[in-house]
């Protein structure tokens, strides 16, 4: 059996942390046993418990704490860890430099360009740890792997791609009504949705001039936005912006959501607006939930979808482009029906876990 140090930076909601839970929960428990690391409690640490998981605690506060690497190695010795998987760019620069100091290989994965942005400071050195400690580093589409590449200074030989994967199983669900009771909705409005946390690169203000654009048309749209926006900064800055286009009755955050099978169950339309993805663990969902979803060009979307076929493409920071596809497909039923089954049926075969889980599992495989 391969006993497997599983961390990431982040204690709150979103892709990136189910992705890591999943991972480190799905893996077969005959071949595999996790320990797993994180700096704090959170809606990470309770999931962790709710699936059964009790994770160790090691806070690293600061942009470096020796305290916490030479922590972390303490712990990979005393575990007798075999291999270390991490997730995010700090622990992937932390248990990089922890696999240097044990002697353990080491797998970090990438889940987006939040990590790689020009004004993020010290990238060359972090960058650098990760080529000299990282024995693979795992994007999780092709656009992000070329991104990787072309903006920092990793190794190609490094790099590998597998894609995100959810039990698609689980948003199979009937058609539910309970936003539409909600909210007071009427029965032949259009409920669209979109799935993530509030920041700026889920492209909401382009989604807000979009739903400004089809307001005056002759089917009312109703938006729904499920994600963590914390009060202050751009969640305040998107309630503003909502006042000041008169769209308080058509678009409703309605905060971190839990259960996004059940939400994706209540949606006629599933829109991401983004302006840049990693990939979009969110549209896979809404694909696996046969719905029908409009993206954007944004980086891993592009890998997902086929436009025209199993989904319908659009140019990122275009709110009129949305508009329109939103309003082409609530006009095509015919049209929407065969986008929704080829979603579908492109998620299931392509992007369960099954496939992530053997991905990964190649890739230890070959460590050791």
């Amino acid at each position: 059996m391969k006993t497997i140090l599983h961390t990431i930076d982040t204690t709150g909601p979103g892709g990136a942390e189910t992705v890591f839970m999943d991972l480190l929960t799905c893996l077969p428990e005959d071949k595999y046993r996790a320990v797993v690391v994180i700096r704090g409690k959170g809606w990470v640490y309770d999931e962790l418990r709710r699936r059964g998981v009790q994770p160790v605690l090691l806070p690293a506060k600061g942009s470096f704490n020796w305290r916490y690497l030479f922590s972390l190695a303490g712990l990979i010795r005393r575990e007798r860890v075999d291999l270390i998987q991490s997730h995010l760019l700090g622990a992937n620069v932390y248990c990089s430099l922890a696999g240097l100091l044990t002697r353990r290989p080491v797998v970090v994965t990438f889940h987006g360009t939040v990590d790689i942005g020009d004004n993020e400071r010290f990238k060359g050195l972090k960058f650098g740890a990760i080529n000299m400690g990282a024995d693979c580093v795992v994007a999780v589409s092709r656009s992000l792997k070329r991104e990787l590449l072309s903006r920092t200074p990793l190794r190609e030989k490094l790099t590998t791609v597998i894609y995100n994967g959810i039990r698609v199983a689980e948003f199979r669900l009937p058609h539910s009504d309970a936003l539409r009771r909600q909210f007071g909705w009427a029965d032949d409005d259009v409920i669209v949705g979109s799935l993530g946390n509030v920041r700026s690169a889920k492209g909401y203000d382009i989604l807000l001039q979009a739903a400004a654009e089809l307001k005056p048309g002759k089917r009312v749209f109703r938006f729904v936005i499920a994600g963590q926006g914390a009060p202050g900064g751009l969640y305040d800055v998107l309630l503003r912006m909502r006042a000041d286009l008169e769209l308080q009755e058509h678009v409703q955050f309605i905060g971190f959501c839990d259960q996004p099978a059940e939400f994706l169950s209540n949606l006629d339309l599933f829109l991401l607006s983004s302006t840049s993805e990693g990939f979009s663990l969110a549209t896979i969902q809404a694909m696996a939930a046969g719905l029908p979803v409009v993206v954007t060009r944004s980086g891993g979307p592009e890998e997902i979808i086929s436009h025209g076929e199993n989904g319908w493409i659009v140019d990122a920071a275009n709110h009129k482009a949305i508009a329109r596809a939103l309003e082409r497909l609530d006009d095509d039923r015919g049209l929407r029906t065969a986008l929704a089954e080829k979603g579908r049926r492109r998620a299931e075969d392509t992007f369960g876990i099954d496939a992530m889980l053997a991905g990964y599992e190649r890739v230890y495989a070959s460590l050791g």
